[in-house]
């Protein structure tokens, strides 16, 4: 039987970094517990701080299918490369698509790394705003 999961992304500004994925993805911020219109009431009444508050951030696919990603913030940078990254499929997975999805990424704030030379295995390695690296892929 398949598990549902999540991924912990640790990085300097959880807010933001999780605005890029949210744009990237689809993606939208956790709705907040049952009883509270939204986050700012839930700290509120459970006494987080704003530091606190800010010092995580998880966003969902709205539709529930995708795996939910917790992004907190910790205090040492990214030093080295990933051991692991997410390959996020261009939507009409066309040379053109890909392209496409690439050029919106750089307007979010990723960066391009490296395009794959091989017309057989079509991929560009981007990175996000913090330097964490990623895919792109047809």
């Amino acid at each position: 039987m398949a598990r549902r999961f999540g991924i912990t992304v640790d990085c300097a500004d959880p807010i933001a970094l999780g605005a890029f994925w949210c744009a990237l993805l689809g993606y939208q911020e956790e709705p907040p517990p049952a009883g509270y219109r939204d986050w700012a009431a839930y700290d509120a009444a459970n006494g987080i701080s704003a530091e606190q508050a800010n010092a995580g951030m998880t966003i969902v696919d709205p539709a529930g299918t995708g795996p939910r990603i917790h992004l907190q913030r910790v205090p040492e940078p990214k030093v080295g490369k990933n051991r692991w990254h997410l390959d996020v499929v261009a939507s009409d997975r066309t040379a053109a698509g890909l392209d496409d999805a690439v050029s919106a990424a750089e307007s979010l704030g990723a960066r391009v790394l490296r395009r794959s030379p091989d017309a057989a295995d079509v991929f560009v390695v981007l990175a996000d705003p913090e330097g964490n690296e990623f895919c792109l892929v047809t």
